[in-house]
């Protein structure tokens, strides 16, 4: 529907050089769905049940700093600062720089990476069959170590990178981050985007209580 209104807008400026107006046509409103829901068990099963150590790094990397996939495949070596304990996010969306936390765990696991590569790039993840050519990954291949992992830990949902970037923040706003601190994290430009995270959070869920709680009700239930 979106796209269709859109040829009708470039139709009647540019060809028509007719007046378009927005309140004539208005567009559809985008409908917004919570992502996939993982717990801490699962993302352990799904790092475990990875296909080659190659794989682990990656799906540990994805949910231990909460980078898109894309900015997974152009880190480099050089951005892993282990004396701040921060990743360097060069060239984010909107071409924004940014740090991430190294998590220790992380930082061993990367070490331990980089001693089996076969052949040293200035990539953190070196592309091709044998990780050791002179291009970083492609984006598939996070997507595919998700799929394999997930299948192998006969997880059921759907599982792509993008979700362990929702898990990594809802995780931390579950362990008491506030949310300003996840947005920098997450290089979101708006505290909205962030925000969202709440609706996923089970710590927020069940901070309230239901106000049928706090009715007196008489007798139990209704015997059938």
């Amino acid at each position: 529907m979106t796209n269709h209104l859109c040829a009708l807008r470039f139709f009647y400026i540019q060809t028509l050089k007719r007046p378009w107006s927005i309140a004539d046509t208005p567009y559809p409103k985008k409908v917004h769905r919570l992502p996939t829901i993982l717990s801490q068990e699962e993302v352990a099963q799904l790092i475990d049940a990875a296909c080659t150590p190659f794989h682990r790094t990656v799906l540990m990397t994805l949910y231990a700093t909460g980078v898109r996939n894309a900015e997974l495949t152009r880190l480099k070596v050089s951005d892993i600062d282990s004396r701040r304990m921060v990743i360097h996010v060069q060239g984010g969306k909107g071409r924004q720089d940014r740090d991430v936390m190294l998590s220790p765990v992380l930082l061993d696991e990367l070490r331990a990476h980089w001693r089996r590569l076969r052949r040293k790039s200035i990539w953190l993840f070196p592309g091709n069959r044998w990780h050791s050519g002179d291009r970083s990954m492609d984006t598939k291949t996070p997507r595919h170590a998700c799929q394999y992992a997930a299948r192998r830990a006969g997880i059921k949902k759907k599982v792509y990178p993008h979700v362990l970037r929702h898990r990594f923040a809802t995780h931390l706003l579950e362990a008491g981050a506030d949310l300003h601190t996840i947005q920098i994290l997450l290089g979101h430009h708006d505290l909205k985007e962030t925000a969202r995270y709440l609706h996923l959070s089970q710590r927020h869920l069940h901070a309230t209580a239901s106000p049928l709680d706090s009715l007196v009700l008489k007798g139990g239930s209704p015997e059938r």
